[in-house]
């Protein structure tokens, strides 16, 4: 058995998953992690950072020009390395020339150049989730996805983590650009790993309007406009409230009194391995209980762990950090990501299985990007809302934010269903 499980583990294959992971990760972390804190150390205001966040939007309209790049590519490489390498190329140089502005003078072209970041990291990870379900058979998606998620935690370190640890010693271009070079690792991979997958000829020779509407009307037709329409709400809101809570997370331990250095360490190093072990652990739960159990108990620890940000929130801003803070941000932090690790365990193998084989490609990604865009969206108001009741009250609206998407759950996925015939195709 070992035999058999290192054999499938040390290929080329999921080494390629490993860059995919990491290479996707990163630029999204870049905005997720990095830019707040440095947007903090130019002295922008709450209510600026947070509309910035609104850059996030392309994550979740990315199936929009998803189709485009299934029709529409240069040649030099096919299909799916030509799009890999232009959007890598492109993020490299972007998140580099991003550090030469001034926020508080220049701040529209921060943010639009932001922007671009976002609609590049999007188009890569397009690319990269179609040429990871086209080079993986079904029997190695299970441990692809696997590895291509956590690589994709571990990419969070860097900009969330030693990114910041070097801000304390060195001027942000610099951090910036040793970060942009990171970038490095999916251009290597792009020319010297990763081989152009088969094209399906019929598939490409479609008008374009089929590619996109297809899978879609497939969707509809098999599960009822009424059953699709309570799984598309449902996508919205399962992970909104955790969602909502974390979009201005690191500017938040910021303004408790944690130092970067903090957050370097403790912050980042307990998020990544609660959420990958967790997320483990969540799949080996769901093969005893079964994909729909698991989003109804993961799902709850998911919304009750937005419990632990009320509570540090109450103690309102700390004048000294000791080791007591630090084990009490380390406990908070531990527990959010739990509850990150598990619900997005059952999540992401809740839309897989609710998609064609026929279709997965097209509709996992709108399914992704229709998950992500309420978030995205909202996001952009999340600064306004603490600016006008601060962190407590913001966390107790978070906390309620997830009770839709759990009574959700009584329609589209009851505890008592059947797995194997929740998605009759």
């Amino acid at each position: 058995m070992s035999n058999s499980l290192s054999s499938q583990i040390f290929t080329r294959k999921m080494l390629i998953c490993v860059f995919t992971g990491f290479n996707s990760g990163l630029p999204l972390f870049v905005l997720l992690q990095m830019l707040p804190v440095w947007l903090t150390d130019k002295h922008l205001s709450i209510e600026l950072i947070g509309a910035v966040t609104g850059v996030m939007l392309p994550y979740g309209l990315k199936f929009l020009w998803a189709p485009l790049l299934d029709r529409y590519f240069p040649s030099f490489l096919g299909r799916r390395r030509s799009w890999m390498l232009l959007s890598q190329v492109a993020l490299l140089i972007l998140l580099y020339i991003i550090s030469l502005f001034d926020p508080l003078t220049q701040l529209s072209t921060v943010a639009n150049i932001a922007l671009l970041i976002a609609f590049f990291s999007a188009t890569q990870d397009i690319v990269l989730d179609a040429y990871r379900r086209e080079i993986l058979s079904d029997h190695e998606l299970g441990l692809g996805n696997t590895i291509h998620i956590n690589a994709y935690r571990i990419a969070g370190l860097i900009p969330g983590g030693l990114s910041l640890y070097l801000a304390a010693i060195y001027p942000w271009e610099t951090v910036f650009l040793w970060t942009a070079l990171c970038m490095l690792a999916g251009i290597f991979m792009t020319l010297f790993l990763a081989k152009e997958p088969k094209i399906d000829m019929q598939q490409t020779n479609q008008p374009f309007y089929q590619a996109f509407w297809i899978p879609l009307q497939e969707f509809f037709q098999r599960k009822g406009v009424i059953q699709a329409i309570g799984f598309l709400l449902f996508l919205f809101l399962y992970k909104f409230g955790d969602s909502f809570a974390t979009t201005l997370q690191t500017k938040f331990i910021y303004d408790m009194g944690f130092s970067k250095e903090d957050i370097a360490i403790v912050v980042k190093s307990t998020a990544l391995w609660s959420s990958i072990l967790s997320g483990l652990a969540g799949g080996v739960i769901m093969l005893k209980l079964g994909i729909n159990r698991a989003l109804w108990l993961f799902g709850f620890v998911q919304m009750v762990t937005i419990g632990g940000f009320i509570w540090l929130a109450a103690f309102g801003h700390f004048d000294v950090i000791t080791s007591a803070e630090l084990w009490k941000l380390g406990v908070v932090i531990a527990a959010e990501y739990i509850g990150v690790g598990l619900g997005t365990a059952a999540f992401v193998a809740f839309m897989a299985r609710e998609s064609n084989p026929l279709y997965t490609a097209t509709q996992l990604a709108l399914f992704t990007s229709l998950s992500a865009l309420p978030s995205k969206v909202l996001g952009m108001l999340s600064g306004y809302v603490v600016g006008a009741v601060g962190y407590y009250q913001y966390f107790w609206f978070c906390l309620f934010l997830a009770i839709p998407g759990m009574l959700c759950l009584f329609w589209v996925a009851p505890w008592n269903q059947d797995n194997n015939t929740a998605n009759s195709l």
